[in-house]
């Protein structure tokens, strides 16, 4: 790959080649930490076939929840000669720089839980002033259609109770689904008890439709893992008979090779229990120290449903080494939480990243929930770096298909 190939390097279709190709990230606030220092690993080693080497080359999808959102954008969003925003390498950076403004941290002193508490019964924790304009700077007037590879974003509507996928697919179809890519980020990060619900219109460039309105919170509270959602818009894509997948029904998800990663969980850590919980009420599930256990237990049970459901397809399709989840179930004390940004947590968080590159590759036992080791496949260091493989040569079959073409 030379630098002159800069501008076509975005991936060719799947109808080019024998996959489709999924990374998939989830929410997890500061703890976003954990997969972009895991994006870093894997872009090396993509670079393989040179140092201009993208994640959004080689991944027909990159799906993203709430922080894990905000991540797809920096992989997929253009910048100079439309070329990812960001390379893998750099987010970590972007976390450490706008952590602490993102999530500021409350004074300390003996007021500061009764302070807590009224501040969380009275409105969101953060304003998410910070947090806005920073993606509003970042991404500017890009919209969904024009990312560099399709990505997905959970969001849910709050007005009309139910979930709203923002997709690539559908906005290069839809004016009115062709939303701005920071009003999709605001809307995914928008965790209950966090930070403000977003509300936005899109607008029919033709005038011709009516705008379509959006009363959007966090992602997470529907698919805090976007892996299936991920899987149902391609499914969906086929079945409409989209072009780019011409080569497969949608049922054969053996020819699926999905990379997806987790942001931690304290399940080892065994924090609560049903004697302490039975005496919670209201004010207890909302807040606990620096947690909020009702959403906390949502999104960690939402983001495993949907890691067991795609754990047990796979390995009903004995193609279980298509699908790599990566992910840590024994988080403790400020890790565990989704807003601690002080320097020493994010260094922690990073810190936990790299040591997942070194251990065993891991699946979930279906009925335990916990993760456990898989014999004869190496760490996730080494799992990426043949999927790394895998990517390369499928990229370079389609390419090769398209040129003769």
């Amino acid at each position: 790959m030379s630098s002159n190939a800069d501008a076509t390097m975005t991936c060719p279709p799947p109808s080019q080649g024998k996959l489709i190709t999924v990374l998939s990230i989830d929410g997890g606030g500061i703890r976003g930490l954990i997969p972009s220092t895991i994006l870093a690993s894997l872009e090396a080693k993509l670079q393989l076939d040179g140092p201009d080497a993208r994640i959004a080359d080689y991944f027909d999808v990159i799906a993203g929840t709430s922080t894990g959102a905000l991540v797809t954008s920096m992989l997929a969003a253009p910048g100079e000669n439309k070329r990812p925003l960001f390379a893998a390498k750099d987010i970590n950076k972007f976390y450490l720089d706008n952590g602490p403004k993102i999530f500021p941290q409350a004074r300390s002193g003996f007021l500061a839980p009764v302070t807590s508490l009224v501040g969380s019964l009275l409105g969101p924790k953060y304003d998410g002033k910070y947090l806005h304009d920073k993606i509003k700077s970042l991404t500017n007037d890009v919209t969904l259609a024009d990312t560099l590879t399709n990505i997905i974003v959970p969001t849910f509507d709050v007005k009309f109770l139910q979930p709203i996928i923002f997709n690539t697919y559908e906005a290069k179809k839809d004016p009115l689904k062709n939303a701005h890519l920071s009003d999709i980020c605001i809307s995914t990060s928008a965790a209950p008890t966090y930070f403000p619900a977003h509300y936005f219109k899109t607008q029919d460039p033709s005038g011709k439709l009516p705008d379509s309105e959006y009363h959007l919170i966090d992602g997470g509270v529907a698919a805090n893992n976007p892996t299936m959602a991920a899987i149902s818009m391609i499914t969906k894509e086929v079945l409409s008979r989209n072009p780019d997948f011409n080569h497969g029904k949608p049922a054969e998800y053996d020819n699926y090779l999905i990379i997806s990663l987790g942001t931690g969980s304290p399940k080892q850590a065994e924090k609560y229990t049903a004697p302490e919980c039975a005496k919670w009420g209201l004010r207890e599930w909302l807040i606990d120290g620096s947690f909020t256990p009702i959403i906390d237990i949502f999104s960690h049970a939402s983001a495993d449903m949907v890691d067991i459901h795609a754990a047990v397809l796979f390995k009903a399709l004995r193609v279980e080494k298509n699908y790599l989840r990566i992910q840590v179930d024994s988080l403790i004390g400020d890790t565990a939480s989704v807003d601690i940004a002080t320097k020493k947590n994010m260094d922690a968080l990073i810190q936990i990243g790299e040591s997942l590159l070194k251990k065993k590759v891991s699946r979930v036992n279906i009925d335990t929930g916990k993760y456990e080791v898989v014999d004869n496949e190496g760490t996730n260091e080494e799992a990426l770096a043949r999927f790394a493989t895998k990517l390369s040569e499928e990229r370079k079959l389609r390419q090769a298909n398209l040129n003769s073409h």
